[in-house]
């Protein structure tokens, strides 16, 4: 059993806005700052041995804050990326609906099968999530890890433990700057593979 603190970065501009951000490397405003050092204080009790992240900007300066409270260094990883919202990056979601309608409802109610156009399907994430949780538990064991990823990311991960539809996804996206912890086993990850499945 492995402990995970899941922390989502802090504010940026383009939360501000609205945008969609993906993989689009945008880095934390100066409220995203502030955000990630209060998280890093909130977790100074936590037994924390190791500090990952994605390596989007956004996620490795929130994961900094973190990782300097217990002297440790940042460990990126690429597989922690946010969803790649392929055009849609960049886009506000009334544009988004406005554009690209009927992709937008077919995603919503098929998330694991449809991707934004150029983008990854939920299934894809998934996968990527597990490669890394399959990478990391073993070598963690009865550790609390500290991982800085990004908002569908926690989602995803929430929806798989609680055993959720996941046309629960967008509801279960976290604010920037929050954590929540969970205890994820062996036995945990190939529950997510077998939900992943596309019939």
């Amino acid at each position: 059993m492995t402990t995970l603190i899941l922390v989502r970065h802090g504010e940026t501009d383009w939360n501000v806005e609205g945008r969609w951000q993906g993989q689009i490397d945008v880095p934390l405003n100066v409220n995203g700052h502030q955000q990630a050092q209060r998280m890093a204080e909130s977790l100074m009790h936590a037994p924390i041995t190791a500090v990952f992240s994605s390596d989007l900007r956004r996620a490795s300066e929130t994961a900094g804050y973190l990782a300097a409270k217990f002297n440790l260094p940042v460990q990126t990883d690429a597989r922690l990326r946010e969803i790649h919202q392929g055009v849609w990056q960049g886009l506000r979601i009334s544009e988004i609906q406005s554009n690209y309608r009927s992709r937008f409802q077919s995603r919503e109610k098929s998330p694991l099968q449809v991707a934004p156009p150029g983008g990854e399907t939920v299934q894809q994430v998934g996968e990527r999530l597990i490669s890394f949780l399959e990478d990391l538990i073993p070598r963690h064991t009865q550790e609390t890890v500290a991982i800085a990823t990004h908002g569908f990311v926690m989602a995803l991960l929430q929806i798989l433990l609680n055993r959720e539809p996941f046309e629960n996804l967008w509801q279960a996206i976290p604010q920037s700057g929050t954590w929540l912890e969970y205890k994820v086993n062996d036995v945990d990850l190939s529950q997510f593979s077998s939900r992943l499945q596309v019939n």
